[in-house]
């Protein structure tokens, strides 16, 4: 009686034990289905405004996000800087306020010095080139350093190459530049390289950029094509040189704890997402190139063609230095020069 006393409570021990069990594979497959159909309602900042490449690829994640999740994955975007400089935007990122951001690699090298790479004058020789690079193991090695900001690094957004225009002065040499005060994004890669050539720079916020011109405060900015037209500096600079003399890539980015809270189905969309949206961007401003030169020429502005051999000297120091500040920076050079 005992042995079948015995058998019959462990019989019972097995059922029970086989029962939680599969209740548990049930909730953890309840649960999982139910995050891979969480519905999310996004916001993300940049800029640049609405006309600008920035914002159609911003408009481009947006569309791809709402295709590839079945409508499960709104976004709201906030362009032109309505909430806030690139520096408060990223605070609100890390904060959670905002999920996305693209927001410029000039700024985030003075967060995180590896971003100054992608600033190595005459890196590449043409837009095309450049979005090549996005998939480069140093490219997604500087993504990565995003990771100990409570960032995710996801891809990076090309406009157009770096142009110089000035104001009443057609420059051919960097002996013309010397003296001139010039715009330039408050970078120090980028404002070395200016410096180099003799000219003084200027950090003015891009809305007070047309004015400063205007009235002579400056004698001309770095820029790219697309910039020069939306925000019509044409009104104001009568000279265009098409240098193309670096690249001027957004760092798209998300809230690390927002992204990583996701499925590992939904973090797939959102990748193939922005990975659509950057390709978008690249290749339509390429195609847009010649268009814009015509399209400033046409608004009275001399557009004409500097090569890189006028800048071999500042080429030479900005490799010099910023090869020897980062391990990352010297690999981009070495993998790009």
């Amino acid at each position: 009686m005992n042995k079948r006393l015995y058998l019959l409570v462990f019989a019972f021990m097995l059922l029970a034990l086989g029962a939680c069990n599969n209740s548990s594979d049930t909730g953890a497959t309840q649960d999982a289905n139910a995050q891979d159909g969480e519905t999310y309602s996004f916001k993300l900042a940049h800029i640049t405004p609405p006309s600008h490449m920035w914002h159609k690829g911003a408009e481009k994640f947006k569309e791809e996000l709402d295709q590839r999740s079945d409508g499960r994955m709104q976004l709201e975007i906030y362009p032109s800087s309505q909430l806030g400089t690139e520096a408060d935007m990223v605070e609100q990122i890390v904060g959670g306020s905002i999920d996305f951001g693209l927001i410029t690699a000039a700024y985030m090298s003075s967060r995180e010095e590896a971003f100054a790479a992608w600033f190595t004058p005459y890196a590449f020789e043409d837009l095309e080139a450049a979005n090549d690079a996005r998939d480069s193991d140093v490219a997604k090695k500087i993504l990565g350093t995003l990771d100990q900001q409570g960032l995710v690094g996801l891809d990076y957004l090309f406009a157009g190459q770096r142009v110089m225009l000035f104001k009443d002065k057609e420059v051919k040499s960097t002996e013309d530049m010397d003296g001139l005060k010039l715009r330039v994004t408050p970078s120090p890669p980028m404002q070395d390289f200016y410096t180099s050539t003799g000219a003084g720079t200027e950090g003015l916020p891009l809305p007070e950029v047309y004015s400063a011109v205007q009235t002579g405060v400056i004698d001309g900015m770095d820029m790219d094509l697309d910039a020069a037209i939306t925000n019509k500096y044409y009104e104001v600079v009568d000279h265009g040189a098409v240098t193309n003399h670096m690249v001027w890539p957004a760092i798209a980015m998300a809230n690390k704890s927002t992204f990583e809270g996701m499925s590992e189905a939904d973090q797939q969309i959102v990748r193939e997402s922005i990975k659509a949206a950057a390709e978008y961007t690249a290749m339509t401003r390429a195609e847009q190139e010649e268009e814009f030169k015509q399209e400033l020429q046409d608004n009275g502005m001399n557009i004409y063609e500097l090569d890189s051999s006028v800048f071999s000297e500042q080429i030479e120091m900005f490799d010099e230095k910023y090869g020897a500040k980062d391990p990352l920076i010297q690999e981009f050079i070495d993998t790009f020069r």
